[in-house]
C-alpha cells in the first residue's frame, strides 16, 4: 500500500450546499477510516480547501474512491489533486 496526499477545493457556499449530503459523506469516510484507507481528512478553516491523507494500492484506486464520494458527485468538491507521499516523520 502507498500513501497519498489529497488537496482539493470546495464550491462557493460549501457549508450550506453540503448540508443534504453531509451524513452520507461522513458515514462513508468513517467506513474508509475503519478499512485503513483514510488516515485523515478535513477542510481548511475557511472551508475553501480540503486536505487528506490516504492509503491505497495506487493513485487510480484512490481517485476512484474519491470520485464515488457524494461531495464530488454533487459538486461540493470542485477539484481534487492527488500526490504520492513519502512520510519522513
Amino acid at each position: 500500500m502507498a500513501r497519498f496526499v489529497l488537496w482539493g477545493t470546495y464550491c462557493e457556499n460549501a457549508l450550506e450546499k453540503r448540508t443534504p449530503f453531509r451524513d452520507e459523506h461522513l458515514s462513508r469516510l468513517k467506513t474508509l477510516q475503519e478499512q485503513g484507507t483514510l488516515i485523515t481528512l478535513g477542510p481548511t478553516q475557511a472551508s475553501t480547501h480540503v486536505f487528506g491523507i490516504f492509503e491505497a494500492t495506487d493513485e487510480q484506486q484512490l481517485r476512484g474512491l474519491l470520485e464515488q464520494d457524494v461531495y464530488w458527485r454533487e459538486g461540493i468538491w470542485t477539484a481534487l489533486e492527488v500526490y504520492p507521499w513519502v512520510q519522513a516523520f
